[in-house]
């Protein structure tokens, strides 16, 4: 081989080792910029993350608070409402008012009014010509089997008092009993419905205890 021949293949290889290397070096920038690109991309889905991450536990925490926080009709300290069916009971009344009585049988042989105080009320005198509001409770006077309650309804019962829209034995008994009061009122047969009254009434002396709710 010539030494000119020689000169021009010693130049093909350098040409040749120049451009490998030229194509190694482009290729190992591309991979530099692969991985930095990926790494980056990597970086972005995690910071993506952790902001859902974030915004889903403040959400859940701003429900928990909201479940928890009273609102702003229920105060702790606010009344709670009275329970279904007890009457409304005139201020200072005692509080025994708000439950029906237990009525037991008398004894003996019932010829007179009676009037006994059970709970002393401190407002104001029926009288006659007011409309009385009462709960009561009627039982035979000989077996205390009761017949009749006004708080079989729930609620108390409106009635002229004193001038004959009741029986004579209510007129008599009620008409002067303070309002917020508790009595029992033994009354005879003639004071009452009689010895045969019909029409599903009961005979023969009574007993009732009547609570006086109000009088106007």
């Amino acid at each position: 081989m010539s030494e000119r021949t020689q000169n021009r293949s010693q130049k093909s290889e350098r040409r040749l080792a120049a451009q490998l290397a030229e194509r190694k070096a482009a290729e190992a920038k591309r991979r530099r910029q692969a991985w930095a690109g990926g790494l980056a991309g990597v970086a972005v889905v995690a910071v993506l993350i952790t902001v859902f991450v974030t915004i889903g536990r403040n959400a859940d925490g701003d429900k928990d608070q909201t479940a928890g926080a009273p609102s702003a009709g229920a105060s702790a300290g606010a009344p709670s409402a009275p329970a279904p069916g007890a009457p409304q009971l005139p201020e200072g009344a005692d509080p025994a008012l708000g439950s029906k009585p237990t009525v037991a049988p008398g004894t003996g042989e019932l010829k007179k009014l009676s009037v006994t105080p059970l709970i002393k009320g401190t407002g104001p005198a029926v009288k006659a010509g007011q409309t009385v509001t009462a709960n009561y409770v009627g039982v035979f006077f000989k077996d205390g089997k009761e017949f009749d309650s006004s708080w079989k309804n729930g609620e108390p019962v409106p009635f002229p008092i004193g001038v004959g829209q009741v029986i004579p034995g209510w007129d008599q008994g009620l008409v002067g009993v303070t309002v917020g009061s508790r009595v029992q009122l033994d009354i005879p047969t003639e004071l009452a419905y009689g010895e045969n009254p019909g029409g599903g009434r009961p005979a023969g002396p009574l007993r009732f205890v009547v609570d006086v709710l109000a009088a106007q």
